[in-house]
Order: structure tokens, then sequence, then C-alpha cells
């Protein structure tokens, strides 16, 4: 019953996501045959899908982890508050942008832009495969140790230094230099939330503060 139960909250989860998002490109574009509205569809959630799967099958508490949304933290629910916002206008400016013909990007640039939104994936179902204990919320899990190997020996928040990547790489793909300028939001938001995250660390989890001196950056190498 309780696998029954997981199944069923990933699937009305998935399927919310596909509706949603859905509207909020399609309906501002007002264009059903929006080619790259429909390939940043696929991109994003047939990868998801088979990830949805995978951990379903063979790491189900993990999958439980991810589907928990909630924070406690004030200052995680203004992140998680502002990456929404972030989102909405990026979307919504997307599929207006494409409805009017306001700016395109380069010629190459919507292609690079996918093969950075994989890459990207790829990168987080790494790290989802070497961290065990991550969840969507900030928490300190029972039994949880700190990960200091792969790509955690190189930054301290390698998921993060994914969703920079992958979230910037989606105006790419829906050619909207505006929705790019609205998606660098997600920097300062990103940056906010591994801070706060290192703290509730600092004081839950022992090791990290030594983790801390090991490994110096926090997103991407020499730089953040």
């Amino acid at each position: 019953m309780e696998r029954q139960g997981l199944l069923k909250d990933a699937l009305v989860k998935f399927t919310a996501g596909v509706i949603l998002i859905g509207l909020l490109l399609f309906l501002p574009a007002w264009d059903i045959r929006w080619h790259n509205g429909w390939m940043f569809m696929v991109l994003l959630f047939v990868p998801m899908c088979i990830a949805g799967v995978v951990m379903y099958l063979k790491a189900p508490d993990l999958l439980r982890s991810r589907l928990r949304n909630r924070e406690s933290e004030g200052e995680q629910k203004q992140v998680i508050r502002g990456s929404g916002l972030m989102f909405l206008a990026a979307f919504i400016t997307a599929g207006l942008n494409h409805r009017f013909g306001w700016i395109r990007f380069p010629k190459g640039v919507v292609t690079a832009g996918c093969v950075i939104f994989l890459l990207s994936y790829l990168m987080f179902a790494e790290v989802l495969r070497e961290n065990a204990y991550l969840s969507r919320i900030i928490e300190v899990q029972e039994g949880q140790k700190v990960v200091d190997t792969g790509l955690y020996g190189v930054v301290r928040h390698p998921m993060y230094s994914a969703t920079v990547f992958l979230f910037l790489s989606m105006a790419l793909i829906l050619d909207s230099p505006v929705s790019f300028l609205i998606m660098i939001i997600y920097i300062p938001l990103i940056g906010k939330r591994a801070k706060n995250e290192e703290k509730v660390l600092e004081e839950g989890l022992e090791g990290y503060r030594e983790y801390e001196k090991k490994v110096r950056y926090r997103i991407i190498p020499f730089i953040w």
C-alpha cells in the first residue's frame, strides 16, 4: 500500500507539472504547434519520467524525499516563492516572445541550449546516485552522513550547480533572451539557499564543518 501511495503521488505531481508548464507556455504563445515549446516539454519531462521510474524501482525512499516540498525554514520559503515567480514570469514571457516575435537568439544558440540542458540533467542524475539523502527540503535526516566523494569532492552543492545550468538553458531552448534575463534571478536565490542550507548542516550534521574546509567552493569550482 505504501508503494502504491508513492506511485500515485508521483503520477499526480508529474501530470500536474506537465499540464501547468504546458499552459504557461502555449497559452501565451497561442500556438499549439510551437516547435521550441514542444522541444522543451520533451527534453524536460521524458528524462524526468525515466528518472522517476528508476527511483521508484531502485530507490523509493529517495523518490519519496524528492517529492516532499514543504520547507520549515522561513528563508527557504522565501526562496521557493521567489523561484516560483521567476519560472512563472520566464515561461509566460517565452510564450509571448514567440507570439509577438520580440527578440530571438542567434542561430545555433537553441541547439547549444539543448546540449547544456541534457548534460545538466545527466549531472543531476549523478548527484542523485551519489547522495541518497538528497531531499528537496533542507533537513538533516536520520542516519545521514557527509558525502565528500565524486562531484561532492569538487563543490559542496553539485545539485545546485546542475540546476543553475539547467534553468538558464531553458530560456535558450525556448529562444527567449528576455526569459534568460529573468532566469538569472535564480543565481542569487540559489546562493541564499546554499548559505542557509550550510547553516542547518553545520548545526545538525556531524563532520560538515570539516567538509567545508576540505571543499572550498559551493557551486562553481574556482569561482563560487
